[in-house]
């Protein structure tokens, strides 16, 4: 299959591929509650071809129903506190377009370069965090209104990076505001989800995505987020959190192997 996709129409084969990939990232986004853009993205590009936009708009038709479908399923496993929530997609929405214009006129690979390193700092600060859970070193939750703060940077992040906000959010969310691993990426999960719809929108009007790879991707990643909630919901919080280390470790080798590829 090499790099041979690019933006040509996937054969039968081919999409019986992306139907199984599309299932593991839908899975991957259930557990860790991020839709699986990116994990999707690298992959799209090193393996199949496609260029970084095509990519990212190829994937965002996997990721959107994916989003919808796993915020629906995370709705009924823990409680969501809206207040946060709207306090994040208040600031966090207007930054993003501003963001995401400025990273036009950036060079992709630096990009990816700096994303994949920030990726590798939260991990670090989610494993540290991980291993003070219950050594009774917890501070107290910050308010709620807070949250806009948080809001400011994964607007920028989302601009920059295009799925960088709801990454950055989950640490933030558990460490910060007292959140449990699973409650941090269900409120994640459902500030992005109207921006990643908005963001379809945007890329396939601009005609860039490959309906052919993208189709089969969301209908396997469809099938599989429910039973990625599943899993999460029934993890320890511990053990989630770790989890989600290795996860963020391995999106960064991802990220810095598609930079090294152009």
């Amino acid at each position: 299959m090499g790099g041979g996709v690019g933006g040509e129409r996937a054969t039968l084969t081919q999409t019986l591929v992306f139907l199984v990939l599309g299932a593991a990232f839908g899975f991957l986004g259930g557990v860790f509650g991020i839709g699986g853009g990116i994990v999707a993205i690298p992959i799209l590009g090193i393996v199949f071809g496609l260029s970084e936009q095509l990519a990212q708009g190829t994937a965002i038709v996997m990721v959107a129903p994916n989003a919808i479908v796993g915020l629906w399923r995370y709705l009924t496993a823990v409680k969501i506190d809206w207040r946060i929530v709207i306090a994040i997609a208040i600031p966090a929405f207007p930054i993003t377009v501003y963001a995401s214009h400025v990273a036009t006129m950036l060079p992709s690979r630096d990009l990816r370069i700096a994303f994949a390193s920030f990726t590798v700092l939260l991990a670090a600060y989610m494993g540290w965090r991980a291993t003070r859970l219950g050594k009774g070193e917890a501070r107290a939750p910050v308010a709620w209104y807070w949250a806009s703060v948080v809001g400011i940077f994964t607007g920028v992040l989302s601009g920059l990076f295009t799925i960088g906000g709801a990454i950055f959010a989950v640490p933030i969310l558990s460490g910060v505001f007292g959140l449990s691993q699973l409650a941090a990426q269900a409120t994640s999960l459902a500030f992005v989800t109207p921006g990643i719809v908005l963001s379809l929108w945007v890329f396939a009007t601009a005609g860039d995505v490959n309906w052919s790879i993208g189709i089969p991707l969301a209908l396997g990643g469809v099938f599989a987020v429910p039973f990625g909630v599943t899993v999460a919901s029934r993890l320890p919080d511990r053990v989630l959190r770790f989890a989600f280390v290795g996860f963020l470790l391995a999106c960064a080798v991802g990220l810095f192997l598609r930079a090294r590829a152009g």
